[in-house]
């Protein structure tokens, strides 16, 4: 399996998972981390498969707004994915689609990485973590990923 720590570098990686600490207080290293990994390996799955319908647990969505944070790091990780991967928030924290879930890993899987499955829970439920990001996102009726309840696509072309 690939490691995704290698798409950044080692002090962008600190600061990301700085960032994920300092948004929930009360994180361990650890899990901020773990988030931290997923969330880039939620990027990639999305550059790889741009008309895919892939969208982050909550969880995970917290890595990837971290990223997005870092706007230098992120246009970077993207231009060496060759596509742009946009997020289109959905501020709709109770809905919940495990196809678009398990869709989702299995796209984080064919890049070449493992995926920590306790952090692809649903909300509120059995998530490992409760997390600030209050983002719950759906699968599109027709092309990329779509967030709910907006109509527009978070993983999208842009050369």
């Amino acid at each position: 399996m690939k490691n995704v720590r290698e798409l950044i570098s080692a002090a962008a990686h600190v600061s990301i998972v700085s960032t994920v600490k300092d948004n929930n207080p009360g994180m361990d290293v650890t899990t901020a981390v773990r988030i931290t990994d997923e969330g880039l390996k939620f990027v990639t799955a999305c550059a790889a498969t741009p008309d895919a319908a892939l969208a982050p647990s909550r969880v995970v969505d917290e890595g990837w707004h971290a990223l997005i944070l870092h706007t230098s790091v992120y246009a970077e990780l993207c231009d060496s994915l060759g596509r742009r991967v946009h997020h289109y928030p959905g501020y709709a924290p109770g809905n919940y689609d495990p196809a678009i879930l398990e869709r989702t890993q299995d796209a984080i899987r064919a890049a070449g990485y493992d995926v920590d499955a306790d952090l692809w829970g649903p909300p509120g439920g059995a998530e490992l973590v409760t997390v600030a990001a209050q983002c719950q996102h759906s699968p599109p009726d027709d092309g990329p990923t779509k967030p709910m309840p907006a109509p527009r696509p978070p993983c999208r072309d842009k050369p």
